[in-house]
């Protein structure tokens, strides 16, 4: 495999992300005291960070591969909104899809952190379903972007904050398979079966477990295969790509299956590791149409962003090198 020019060509492949984006907010600060109001710390700030969450962070690792990506979420009319906004198009992620709403909140998760410990966590947010005007909008934009400059890959990354809902669900990949789209989600409880006829179905373990409803003695490939057929009957899906964590991913698309096990690594943080294994396994998918070498990317990628703390997006460097030093 040339890994050189299958990099180079992740530049050529435009994507799309859909679904809950969020503010990720970090307060430093240090305690000296306990509050004479409450038996409480007193965290005295030190400085605020701004990072991109949520399906944002999707977002992030198909940028950082090089891919054009175009965000496509409802957010508030408000401050969390605007310094979300500058953060995607900073990052150099298009903006011009995403509808902002009087009636909805921008999500923001605000950690307090002392000594490198979190002390509290505030969740700013608004979880119900979007209504249906919100529905239209989302959907008009989709099919703008769709008929201006069609992506090649479509990317759900379910959050369960409620701007995925079924309708929108249906009528994107519906969309997809019209125009000849590659259709991928990190599904989440809430909408577990609602992605019917979605190309790359991404559940975790855990996930898969409790949407299925099943005790899963031993994880082989054998009892994953049965998995994949008891999602299939549901879903009616192409492809079954399950992570496994430290025992690395498992896929299956029509009469391919496979377990590829885990690299050794230090594993630093496992946040946000979902996110850079869909967005390498879709940018792969679509831009070579293998399952196998995109689920054996992706489970590279997914090690190397646990090395590092917090939620990291790939470096591309660092992935190319390891997927020939690893998959030759």
């Amino acid at each position: 495999m040339d890994f050189e020019k299958l990099f180079a060509d992740l530049a050529n492949i435009k994507v799309a992300v859909v679904g809950d984006v969020m503010l990720d907010t970090y307060w430093w600060g240090h305690v000296d005291r306990i509050s004479p109001e409450a038996p409480v710390p007193v965290v005295a700030l030190d400085k605020k960070e701004y990072r991109i969450g949520g399906a944002g962070n999707t977002a992030l690792n198909t940028i950082a591969l090089g891919s054009a990506t175009s965000i496509i979420s409802v957010i508030g009319d408000d401050e969390d909104g605007k310094q979300l906004t500058q953060l995607f198009q900073k990052n150099g992620i298009n903006t011009e899809h995403l509808v902002v709403s009087a009636k909805r909140v921008t999500t923001n998760k605000t950690r307090i952190i002392s000594r490198n410990q979190q002390m509290m966590r505030l969740d700013a947010e608004i979880t119900k379903d979007i209504d249906s005007n919100l529905e239209d909008a989302l959907l008009k934009h989709v099919k703008e972007l769709f008929t201006a400059n069609k992506p090649d890959v479509l990317i759900f990354a379910d959050y369960n904050k409620g701007v995925l809902t079924e309708r929108v669900i249906q009528e994107l990949i519906a969309l997809c398979k019209e125009h000849n789209v590659v259709s991928a989600v990190d599904p989440k409880k809430k909408n577990f079966f609602s992605y019917k006829n979605v190309d790359i179905f991404k559940p975790n373990l855990k996930e898969v477990k409790e949407g299925l409803n099943l005790l899963l003695e031993e994880v082989d490939e054998k009892s994953l295969k049965n998995v994949h057929q008891s999602l299939h009957d549901v879903l009616k899906h192409q492809i079954s790509f399950i992570t496994l964590s430290e025992k690395g991913v498992f896929y299956q698309s029509s009469a391919k299956s496979h377990i590829i096990p885990s690299h050794i690594r230090n594993v630093a943080d496992v946040s946000g590791a979902g996110d850079t294994v869909i967005a390498v396994a879709s940018l792969a998918y679509a831009a070579t149409k293998d399952m196998s070498l995109a689920a054996a990317m992706a489970n590279i990628a997914g090690g190397l962003v646990c090395e590092e703390v917090g939620t990291a997006a790939i470096n591309k460097e660092k992935l190319l090198q390891e997927c020939k030093l690893l998959l030759h």
